[in-house]
C-alpha cells in the first residue's frame, strides 16, 4: 500500500451560548420559531502566514468524546435534530503541513495526533475528563481554574487547565492570534468565558491512499481508496461526493 502525508487540522473545540450566537446573526429575529438555532463558519488569515478557521459547528449541540484508544482523549461536536440545547460549538482548527512535521514517514502525522490525544488525555486527569480552558485564560496565558457564565457540555466531565501542551506551538499561537480576529467577525466570539475543550484531532485524515486518476490504489489495480479514512474528504459533503465519484469509476471499469 503507497501512503503519503497530507495537509489535515487540529484545535479545539469551542461553546458559547446558543442565544448569543442567535443575537449576533439574526440581530432583532433572533429566536424567531422560523429561524431555529444559528450556524455560523468563520476563517482567519493570520500575519504568521496561517488561518485558523471553524468547521462542524453545531447548533445547540455538545461537545462529545471521540476517543478510540486507551490512555488518548479526543473530541468531536453533534446537534440533536431539534438543534435546542443551551450552547453552540464548533472545531476551530488550524492547518497542519507536512513541512509542520518532524520527518517525512507518511504515519508521522497519525503519531503527532496520538501525542497530542495522550497529551490531553493526561491534562485531563487520566480519567477521559477532557482538558478545558476559558477563552481569556487562553488568550491572557494562563489555566483556568473554574468554568464562568458558559457551562460546558462535555458529558465526561472537564479538568479546568491550560491546553498548550496538548498541541503543537504553531497551533497555539494561531489560536491566540485569530480569535480577536473572529471576535470582529462575529460579535461575542472572543468572550473572556467562552469554553475551549481539548483536543480536537481527527477533522481529516493525515495521510493519503494513494490512487491514479481511475480511482484504483497505485499499488493494488481494483481497491478504490475512498472518502475521509483514504484522505480524500474533509467534511460530510465532501465524503460523499467522493464516493460517487468512486462508484462511477468502480462503474465503468464492469
Amino acid at each position: 500500500m503507497v501512503l503519503a502525508q497530507k495537509t489535515f487540522a487540529m484545535g479545539v473545540r469551542i461553546e458559547h451560548p446558543q442565544r448569543d450566537i442567535d443575537r449576533a446573526q439574526f440581530g432583532a429575529s433572533a429566536g424567531h420559531p422560523a429561524l431555529g438555532a444559528a450556524p455560523y463558519k468563520l476563517v482567519a488569515h493570520l500575519p504568521n502566514g496561517r488561518s485558523v478557521f471553524s468547521f462542524c459547528m453545531c447548533p445547540g449541540g455538545q461537545v462529545v468524546a471521540a476517543s478510540s484508544e486507551q490512555g488518548h482523549l479526543c473530541v468531536n461536536g453533534a446537534s440533536l435534530n431539534a438543534r435546542d440545547g443551551r450552547n453552540a460549538n464548533a472545531a476551530l482548527l488550524v492547518n497542519v503541513t507536512p513541512e509542520d512535521l518532524p520527518n517525512d514517514d507518511p504515519l508521522a502525522g497519525i503519531e503527532l495526533q496520538r501525542a497530542c490525544e495522550a497529551a490531553a488525555y493526561r491534562l485531563g486527569g487520566s480519567n477521559w475528563n477532557a482538558p478545558a480552558q476559558l477563552v481569556g485564560d487562553f488568550l491572557a496565558g494562563r489555566a483556568s481554574k473554574a468554568p464562568g457564565k458558559v457551562k460546558p457540555t462535555y458529558p465526561l466531565g472537564v479538568t479546568w487547565t491550560a491546553i498548550d501542551e496538548a498541541l503543537p506551538q504553531h497551533i497555539v499561537e494561531s489560536l491566540r492570534l485569530g480569535l480577536p480576529l473572529l471576535g470582529k467577525k462575529l460579535r461575542g466570539y472572543d468572550r473572556s468565558d467562552a469554553v475551549l475543550t481539548g483536543v480536537e484531532t481527527r477533522s481529516s485524515s493525515p495521510v493519503t491512499v494513494t490512487r491514479d486518476r481511475t480511482c484504483h490504489a497505485v499499488s493494488t489495480p481494483g481497491l478504490y481508496p475512498c472518502g475521509e479514512g483514504a484522505g480524500y474528504a474533509g467534511g460530510i459533503m465532501s465524503a460523499a461526493t467522493d464516493g460517487i465519484r468512486c462508484a462511477e469509476a468502480l462503474i465503468a471499469d464492469l
